[in-house]
């Protein structure tokens, strides 16, 4: 179709939610899906002594992505699965080639705002490779569930922004595309503040710019798997070398 984004979309799909397909969820709505993610984070960032030991720890965790599917399921109990679709190869395949377009363009970016502005490392990161065996696979666990949160919390915007331009904004349906892509990477970026010290530009420049790759994943794919695959596989694989790093410097 001649209204899909060249290169970046099929032209025989779209987006849910924004114009009846498979129904539209309006503003009032949206509001109360955002409510439920924004509670979501606020549980998962809370100083709150989890009961369950050990396993206290997946309680935020769950509740991160919990909440805002609740939320979806609730304004649209019968098409809240329209953000997932099925996996297979040519998913698979997708999900490595945008982690690894991702580490990339992360690195890149990276090394010029580091060279420029300076950047602060992700101390909780860092801290892996001190953790037990047990206890490094139980964070990689963890992790894998929160960045399944973190799509959820940055999707769920893009569609929602995505519906505001398109019926309110009136704005043509790929320039609605393109300034949702861009506007709900900010909030992305911006969660991660007190992660790297309130570095304002690393948060924007860095983290917005993973963001807007991962986001592409999900454009492409129209799928939430996609994404959150990327995601997991990106953060994953720079927990590894964090680790590995840390075993050579050892070794030497």
């Amino acid at each position: 179709m001649s209204d899909r984004i060249p290169v970046f979309e099929r032209g025989d799909d779209d987006f849910p939610y924004y114009n009846g397909l498979p129904i539209t969820i309006s503003g009032v709505k949206w509001l109360f899906v955002i409510a439920m993610a924004a509670a979501g984070f606020a549980l998962l960032t809370a100083k709150i002594a989890w009961p369950g030991g050990t396993w206290g720890q997946f309680v935020p965790a769950i509740l991160f992505f919990a909440l805002p599917l609740a939320g979806l399921a609730i304004v649209a109990p019968q098409d809240w699965k329209a953000i997932f679709r099925k996996v297979g190869g040519r998913e698979i395949k997708q999900m490595f080639g945008y982690a690894a377009l991702n580490i990339l363009v992360s690195m890149a970016i990276g090394m010029l705002v580091m060279k420029f502005f300076g950047v602060v490392s992700n101390s909780a990161v860092a801290d892996i490779a001190n953790l037990s065996q047990a206890d490094a696979f139980l964070y990689y666990l963890k992790t894998g569930l929160q960045l399944f949160g973190e799509e959820l919390i940055s999707i769920l915007p893009f569609l929602a922004i995505l519906y505001l331009l398109f019926r309110h904004g009136k704005l043509s349906r790929n320039k609605a595309i393109i300034a949702a892509w861009i506007l709900s990477a900010i909030p992305f970026a911006l969660v991660h503040l007190p992660t790297y010290q309130w570095n304002w530009i690393q948060c924007l420049v860095v983290i917005g710019g993973a963001r807007l790759v991962l986001t592409l994943a999900y454009i492409r794919s129209k799928n939430i798997w996609v994404s959150t695959g990327a995601h997991v596989l990106n953060d994953w694989t720079l927990f590894t070398m964090n680790v590995l790093g840390a075993g050579l410097a050892t070794a030497q």
